[in-house]
């Protein structure tokens, strides 16, 4: 009797040690995916933090509004490096986002032969090529027969680092979407262009605008590109065929002055174009959930 007591208590023991065990186990397992998430946040937001308060520390109405000047005299601004930027991200998001998504379509809803592996393999190389590599082959391309740098030789080499982007993301999206929701459409005989357009495109409308914002988030901060093909332009000019100003570029030009006040430019070039970039993710999501009736 007095042994089998004994062996019931070290029992009992035996399985609160392993009930403790397991709820150390459970505690750092839950944490760790919190730690993580802080890894990646942490940074993030000590780079917009310590652009911004570089970057609005120099920032007035005349950065805004005025020209850049020379590099030896304080007072320039960036504004033709604002609207070139604009101008020129605007062209291949034009380009872009259409061609993107119609591939997209076809490697998600077709594209299930070699030809649609060739595509997706594409894809995926042309995502990871340089975007230095890019600007030359653009440049042989474009500027040389052209001869001269052009807007359009920079809106070029950004649509063609966009596009897989966008392409890769469209086709995850749709994937997603359950095929009972495409088999409903069709079989209220819905021909199926209609359903992909009707039914299932705007089902992954979300995550393709998420695809869409990253790929012009990414191109919006490119430089080595712009340099082989837009090239920069001190002055006013929206004309398409002629050198234009880029906020990359001027950010990238004013911090290797020797200047301080010229360098102060760049750090509020930054700070425009981190906000840029902000202020248009915000309000695409904003328009798509209104679009959508629900919040995002």
């Amino acid at each position: 009797m007095t042994a089998s007591r004994s062996q019931a208590v070290s029992l009992s023991g035996a399985d609160d040690v392993n009930v403790r065990r397991r709820l150390a186990r459970d505690r750092v397992l839950l944490r760790l995916p919190a730690l993580a998430t802080a890894l990646v946040l942490v940074p993030l937001f000590s780079l917009l933090y310590y652009v911004m308060i570089k970057g609005f520390a120099a920032l007035d109405w005349n950065l805004l509004t005025r020209l850049p000047g020379a590099i030896t005299q304080p007072g320039g601004g960036m504004a033709n490096g604002i609207v070139g930027s604009l101008i020129v991200t605007g062209l291949a998001v034009a380009v872009a986002i259409p061609a993107g998504v119609i591939a997209g379509v076809y490697l998600g809803e077709h594209g299930r032969g070699s030809l649609g592996d060739a595509i997706r393999f594409a894809a995926e190389v042309l995502s990871g090529v340089p975007s230095i590599a890019i600007g030359l082959f653009v440049y042989n391309l474009v500027v040389i027969r052209m001869g001269r740098f052009s807007a359009l030789a920079g809106a070029t080499a950004l649509a063609i680092i966009m596009l897989p982007v966008v392409a890769r993301t469209t086709e995850e999206m749709l994937r997603m979407v359950p095929a009972s929701v495409r088999e409903a459409g069709l079989a209220l005989g819905i021909p199926p262009w209609k359903v992909i357009l009707r039914i299932v495109l705007p089902a992954a409308s979300t995550g393709i605008l998420t695809g869409a914002m990253l790929g012009v988030a990414r191109i919006a901060g490119e430089t080595a590109p712009l340099l082989f093909t837009a090239l920069n332009n001190n002055f006013w000019s929206a004309a398409l065929g002629q050198p234009i100003a880029t906020l990359p570029v001027q950010i990238f030009t004013f911090a290797l002055t020797p200047y301080p006040h010229t360098q102060m430019r760049a750090w509020a070039g930054a700070a425009i174009l981190i906000s840029l970039v902000l202020l248009l993710n915000i309000v695409a999501r904003l328009v798509l959930g209104r679009a959508r009736g629900v919040p995002q």
